[in-house]
């Protein structure tokens, strides 16, 4: 199926409040408690300013291009700011909006005349599309939640962009049916990760533009693992600070030190001590100021989709990245992992444009003991 006419109508539906979780530790971002914790930690959310990513591909396309929003931060006040021409065709019914309130959008904007929605959220956004807009209506989602399990996404806002570039041009692009999955964010918060699938929907599929499922899946490989755990307790450096990133690969490490870290969390280690488990962005923020030795950040890669900056570990904001520094970045991998890849490039998607490009490039990746590869690190530009 293509999607075989220029798109001059297009929805927006912004979730004002997806991935505000993320920064903070917070394993997510449902409910407003959660928002609440996350802006007293001082978090400012980020999905407005990912949606004006996105949509800077269009700014050639204004004067032809009518954005169907709802009302507010929905939607409308960031397409205005942009200088888009508006058309509000509804208003939330709550303040702050909740997922009645986007599935009531997606359904008043569908019904409105769009060719298309863009929605800029998570994998509780992407299911709302799916119980207001089922399998055949085309959608194209913007990344700005914590999980993003689902492979309905753009793999960075910039990358979105650049979908929404080729159909307003009036290219011919390839409509697939992706998965929409989520997990329980309170299984997700005590360490248990269970995805369940909730349906399809209808999104223009663009080359690599698109992020594959999220590989739930246990690594099998225990001794590949044990390896580079190994390797990198040996690379440890006395004095300096090592910012720990989820995942079981990182975790491992943590357990031959005889540290409990945090499979889902990112803690904080020096001389092979544990600091601070499972801290937030503004934590990492004052041990990097407070700290007078060297730090390094220790990262592994989403499996599947390959993510090694901006899914499931945002409390690496762009400024912690910037003070520590790409040089002093060590990633993690099996090689396994990296084979599942099919050659597609590890990515980072910070959620500032500059400093995705600047970090883009091979980078070293240990995959056993005295064992590493340089593979290509991408911010999913051509």
């Amino acid at each position: 199926m293509q999607l075989d006419k220029q798109v001059k109508k297009l929805g927006l539906i912004i979730n004002p409040w997806a991935g505000v979780g993320g920064p903070a530790g917070l394993k997510g971002s449902d409910g407003a408690e959660t928002v609440a914790q996350a802006l007293a930690a001082g978090i400012e959310p980020q999905s407005h300013k990912r949606a004006a990513i996105a949509l800077e591909a269009l700014a050639s396309f204004r004067e032809q291009l009518e954005l169907l929003c709802f009302a507010g931060d929905m939607g409308a006040d960031t397409a205005r700011a942009l200088g888009f021409s508006v058309n509000e065709v509804g208003t939330a019914d709550s303040s702050p909006s909740t997922p009645a309130d986007t599935e009531k959008a997606a359904k008043a904007i569908r019904d409105a005349g769009a060719d298309l929605i863009v929605f800029i959220g998570g994998d509780g956004t992407a299911r709302n599309m799916v119980n207001a807009l089922g399998e055949n209506f085309p959608v194209l989602g913007i990344p700005a939640g914590v999980k993003m399990h689902s492979a309905c996404f753009a793999i960075s806002p910039k990358a979105g962009g650049e979908v929404l570039r080729r159909l307003m041009s009036g290219q011919l692009v390839d409509l697939c049916e992706r998965e929409v999955r989520d997990i329980d964010e309170q299984s997700f918060r005590q360490g248990r990760v269970s995805t369940r699938y909730y349906g399809e929907l209808l999104v223009p599929q663009e080359g690599h533009f698109l992020q594959a499922v999220k590989n739930a899946g246990r690594e099998v490989e225990e001794l590949a693992v044990a390896d580079i755990a190994a390797e990198i307790v040996e690379e440890l450096d006395p004095g300096t600070l090592y910012i720990v990133g989820p995942g079981s690969t990182t975790l491992a490490i943590m357990n031959e030190l005889g540290c409990k870290g945090t499979l889902l969390g990112v803690d904080l280690l020096i001389d092979s001590a544990l600091q601070q488990a499972d801290v937030g962005a503004p934590q990492i923020e004052a041990a990097i100021a407070a700290h007078q030795g060297p730090i390094k950040i220790l990262l592994t890669a989403i499996g599947g989709q390959g993510h090694l900056i901006g899914r499931g570990n945002q409390q690496f904001s762009a400024k912690v990245l910037r003070e520590v520094g790409r040089d002093n970045l060590m990633v993690v991998a099996t090689k396994t992992k990296i084979t599942q890849l099919g050659g597609r490039p590890l990515l980072v998607d910070s959620g500032e444009p500059e400093l995705d490009r600047e970090w883009s490039g091979f980078i070293r990746v240990v995959t056993g003991y005295r064992d590493a590869i340089l593979y290509p690190l991408s911010n999913g530009e051509v």
